[in-house]
């Protein structure tokens, strides 16, 4: 059986963490974390920090109160929305392939967003860099060996990242990178075609 692996964020996914707070509230946490302590990030989806100890450091560096930024943290992980649209193409191809969902996420992930999405339902493995300690490009795209069922010359894979795409495409696999132009649900509906 082919193996279909396909991304979260930023392919069948693009909510955002703290998205509910104010617009300069947010924009202030981006440029915190995702600009200026990026490699505190990559750890974070590495395992090595918790949402708690994330959450901790964004309340001291932008004054913003602990109990506040958690719950808006959990709030914005359970209510991450796929479109339906997605879910539907999915369970169609999971017909004809081992379907794995792959992520560079956090624990929050397995903790709110996979049981508040029921992600276990559309694929038959979830893979998350935090759970492996490692980025799925880590180590040459060990991740993707590690999960694959048949051969990677019949694997495919659809992702956002044009990074994983070429880590993927040495391993030998086909790769189908998201662009606004090329999403998800076309590369997906492409898939549906091709075995109806």
């Amino acid at each position: 059986m082919q193996t279909l692996f396909v991304d979260f964020d930023g392919t069948i996914c693009h909510d955002r963490f703290w998205r509910s707070l104010s617009q300069a509230a947010y924009a202030n946490v981006q440029e915190i974390l995702f600009n200026q302590n990026n490699e505190m990030v990559a750890d974070w989806m590495r395992g090595k920090y918790t949402s708690e100890q994330i959450n901790q450091f964004v309340a001291i560096e932008t004054g913003i109160e602990y109990s506040q930024l958690w719950e808006i943290f959990q709030h914005d992980c359970v209510t991450m929305r796929v479109d339906e649209k997605i879910f539907e193409a999915l369970a169609q191809l999971r017909k004809n392939y081992h379907l794995v969902l792959i992520t560079g996420n956090m624990d929050s992930f397995d903790r709110f967003t996979v049981p508040a999405l029921k992600l276990n339902s559309y694929f038959d493995v979830i893979v998350n860099s935090y759970t492996e300690g490692q980025l799925k490009t880590d180590n040459g795209g060990e991740s993707f060996l590690k999960y694959l069922k048949g051969s990677i010359l019949d694997a495919i894979l659809i992702e956002d990242s044009e990074k994983s795409c070429e880590v993927f495409t040495q391993l030998g696999g086909t790769a189908l990178q998201v662009t606004s132009e090329n999403t998800s649900i076309y590369y997906l509906q492409n898939l549906i075609d091709k075995i109806q």
